[in-house]
């Protein structure tokens, strides 16, 4: 990276902020018009945020990172449907147990407070 790509690199985010300072003025001056136009002009100036956030060396890094990030998701071994009812089921038992002891200590020490506050 040259350090005048890093000097572009600011002017670019400075134009990401301006177009979507422009969106955001732009949907409330034009709040009179149809929802579906200003979803439309939205949408199109993400995109062009988009495009010009992806020109720079930190938009060109976060896509590098999303890429790889999808490969490794790719590489994920998913539970099956029985493993992952077989899970669901303990975790519902062990929170049923637990709820119970933490009831049952609740109400003994109720009793006991009672008891001694009179």
């Amino acid at each position: 990276m040259t350090s005048e790509g890093t000097k572009l690199d600011g002017l670019k985010w400075l134009v990401v902020v301006a177009i979507v300072a422009a969106g955001v003025v732009g949907n409330s001056v034009f709040a009179g018009e149809s929802l579906l136009y200003r979803v439309l002009a939205l949408l199109a100036l993400a995109l062009v945020a988009g495009f010009v956030a992806f020109q720079t060396a930190k938009g060109r890094a976060f896509f590098q990172l999303f890429k790889e990030a999808k490969n490794e998701i790719r590489k994920v071994v998913w539970p099956t449907r029985q493993e992952t009812l077989q899970t669901t089921a303990i975790v519902v038992v062990a929170v049923l147990i637990v709820g119970l002891l933490l009831w049952g200590l609740d109400t003994l020490l109720g009793w006991i407070v009672s008891g001694a506050i009179g």
